[in-house]
């Protein structure tokens, strides 16, 4: 493959090698052919039974980048995939040979256009997608606009308009894989999108009419929650062979249709159709355009186009239609228009939202859909209000709270979309009361103890709590730590009947933020008189300490403030909350003095003080048995008077996205992307690399960067009764 042959085609079987061959090598050669000329047609209606060598292959692709700036056969062979779309959705009666036409045409330019983006020198690129001065091309097709908005228009049309049937399932897989590739020209940007950053087929969707927009949105979410599956009993045309062969050949550059029936995940039903749909959802609701302020000028601010003060101040993000459509979704079963049309005009994408819950929750074990749901209760208050109020959260909050369990097996990045999920629902004071509400009769993925007829609130205390311990030992970052005491502080005033296991663990969180305390107070002090004869060198260490210290000081502070919540709010439906804080009293002494910390121990002392002088009416003769000590904390709990405790503020975190997300969030979907594509890139020119999450603004909350190395003890403080 790579040379047009020497010897006449003519009169030789289509579907011979040799002529597989010929035209290959035309498509890919010297010769520029016109839009009118037969040429085309063979090669899309070539059946493909060769098999390449994958060294043929990337031959191939090498010889399309190095004549396609003379030939313009990249933007011919997508002017005829346009074409062939528009045919396919004709409302009369569609002949095979058409889709088997555009099956072929989105699968070779899938596979040239990808190599010819992922061998931009530099990042920059040239796919040259004009077509020649000469070419006659009727207006009714193209008109006015780009070949890439022609393109963009018609792939999308077809997505969104017509069905996923078995006579269509291959062309709308191969459509969304090619709409992977075409937007990864993001790829070659760096993570905070720029001025100068070429995405051509990513800015002609987003320029797309905002009712189309709204059909694509609705089409893709509803691939996902239907998930269709591969149909077996297909018989799949001679276009699946040039797939099949092809695919193999090229290694994996874009995967055949049938590497789908055999696969090693089991995040719930597979469906190629259903996460090709999410993955270009994601791309596309993160994507920002950079533009230009109005009214800017290059000459006056004596600025180049890539300079930093340029970027600064005199730019800004477009608007994204495609998560401007997302953020307005609703929900069919509940006419939201009367609602809506106070703050929003237009048309809107109307989904069953019991169904996208229940898929949600069948799917959180993989990130992807975890982002999904981030974006949906983030953005859409519609969808986050149905969350709210459904009786069976477990369907969520079960998969995610099994995910935070295995945090070893999971990413940093999951973990912390997982957390802040718990936290924006953690805001609202209704789901705070129904989890209590909520028993599980058992709770089979926790294997440190059986937990049986333990309310789902009592759960997620005990899995806040383990995260933190993780934490402590494994990733030592300021924000989850943040994250985790933000939701266990919203849960607080609202806790009922909090199980005896998930009330001695969060006596044992204080217990074991106490220690990592004392021995940096301990090292600290050390380190202050070891300073004393290298001043420049000890006064920064000293530093370092002080200011882990610090942030140590406030987390013992907001466990304490999350007990007295408690205490203060919730006391009388909580006796095994009071029986772990008597059990271990002795955890608070050290602190009772303290000046960060007396404020808050006196509502504690005061409880203990109220229980232990009730018991001592009652005092019996030898020991008082668990049961016997728990009788009289429940009596006493009912009646219980707040007047002698001191109140504070109750607290309330909300969620807020730093001012850059992108930063974050463009990387991080790309990283997802390319590990359930399908198909490999050649991560030599990804300039797009993951960063650090966003911090969060925590109102009353504690927020910083990661901790310092230093050796953190793993605890394991059990408080049985």
């Amino acid at each position: 493959m790579g040379s047009v042959p020497s010897t006449s085609r003519n009169g030789v079987c289509a579907s011979s090698p040799e002529t597989t061959e010929y035209l290959i090598g035309t498509f890919v050669g010297e010769k520029s052919f016109p839009l009118s000329s037969e040429f085309w047609q063979k090669l899309l209606e070539l059946p493909f039974y060769a098999e390449w060598p994958s060294h043929r292959v990337h031959q191939a692709c090498h010889l399309l980048a190095r004549n396609n700036c003379y030939t313009r056969h990249l933007a011919k062979i997508l002017f005829h995939l346009a074409c062939y779309l528009q045919e396919s959705m004709s409302t009369s009666g569609v002949p095979p040979l058409v889709y088997g036409k555009a099956v072929n045409a989105v699968f070779i330019t899938s596979v040239f256009l990808k190599h010819l983006i992922e061998s931009a020198q530099g990042g920059n690129m040239n796919l040259y997608l004009s077509l020649h001065d000469g070419e006659s091309i009727s207006k009714d097709i193209l008109g006015d606009q780009t070949l890439e908005n022609l393109v963009m228009r018609n792939i999308l049309n077809f997505i969104a308009s017509i069905d996923v049937s078995p006579d269509t399932h291959l062309l709308h897989l191969e459509l969304l894989n090619f709409m992977i590739i075409a937007m990864s020209t993001q790829l070659l940007c760096g993570p905070s999108p720029g001025l100068n950053d070429v995405n051509p087929f990513l800015d002609a969707a987003i320029d797309l009419d905002r009712s189309l927009v709204i059909s694509v949105v609705r089409k893709l979410l509803l691939n996902y929650i239907t998930r269709p599956g591969v149909p077996f009993n297909q018989e799949f045309g001679s276009q699946s062979h040039m797939l099949k062969k092809v695919g193999s050949a090229a290694v994996n550059v874009v995967s055949s249709p049938f590497s789908y029936l055999i696969s090693s995940s089991s995040e719930g039903s597979r469906s190629p159709i259903a996460d090709r749909s999410l993955n270009m959802l994601l791309v596309l609701i993160h994507y920002h355009k950079c533009v230009v302020s109005e009214g800017y000028s290059a000459i006056e601010n004596d600025n180049s186009s890539t300079s930093n003060s340029l970027l600064k101040e005199d730019t800004y993000f477009s608007e994204n239609p495609y998560y401007t459509a997302l953020k307005h979704v609703t929900d069919c079963e509940f006419d939201r228009a009367d609602v809506e049309s106070t703050a929003h005009s237009g048309p809107l994408v109307k989904l069953p939202f019991a169904s996208l819950f229940d898929t949600l929750g069948m799917c959180l074990a993989d990130e992807t859909a975890v982002l999904l749901l981030y974006s949906l209760l983030h953005g859409n208050s519609a969808f986050l209000d149905y969350v709210l109020v459904r009786t069976d959260l477990d369907t969520l909050l079960m998969p995610i709270l099994e995910a935070l369990y295995n945090a070893p097996r999971r990413t940093a990045n999951q973990i912390y979309m997982l957390l802040i999920i718990l936290l924006i629902l953690s805001q609202d004071s209704s789901f705070n009361a129904s989890i209590h509400k909520l028993i599980l009769p058992t709770v089979p993925w926790y294997k440190e103890r059986l937990l049986h007829q333990t309310s789902l609130g009592s759960l997620m205390v005990i899995i806040l709590i383990r995260t933190v311990q993780y934490n402590l030992s494994k990733l030592r970052d300021v924000y989850l730590h943040s994250t985790c005491l933000a939701t266990l502080a919203n849960m607080a005033p609202h806790v009922h009947q909090l199980s005896a296991y998930a009330s001695q663990r969060l006596v044992g969180l204080f217990y074991m933020l106490s220690r990592k305390y004392n021995k940096l107070a301990d090292l600290r002090d050390n380190k202050t008189d070891t300073a004393k004869g290298n001043l420049i060198e000890g006064s920064s260490v000293v530093k370092d300490v002080s200011a882990e210290l610090h942030i140590y000081t406030d987390f013992l502070r907001l466990v304490l403030e999350i007990i007295n919540a408690i205490l203060t709010y919730a006391l009388p439906r909580n006796p095994e909350v009071v029986y772990s804080i008597m059990q271990k009293q002795e955890v608070f002494q050290p602190f009772k003095n303290h000046p960060s910390f007396n404020e808050l121990l006196e509502n504690i002392y005061t409880v203990l003080d109220y229980f232990e002088s009730r018991m001592d009416a009652q005092r019996m003769d030898g020991n008082w048995s668990v049961n016997e000590l728990l009788q009289v904390i429940i009596v006493n709990c009912r009646s219980w008077r707040v007047e002698g405790m001191k109140m504070f503020t109750q607290l309330r975190f909300t969620y807020e996205q730093e001012s850059h997300p992108e930063e974050f969030f463009i990387p991080y979907v790309w990283q997802l992307v390319l590990s359930r594509c399908g198909f490999k890139f050649n991560t030599a020119t990804i300039n797009l690399f993951p960063v650090d999450p966003p911090t969060e603004r925590l109102e009353n909350g504690v927020v910083g960067s990661t901790f310092p190395n230093s050796d953190i003890e793993k605890s394991e403080y059990e408080l049985d009764p």
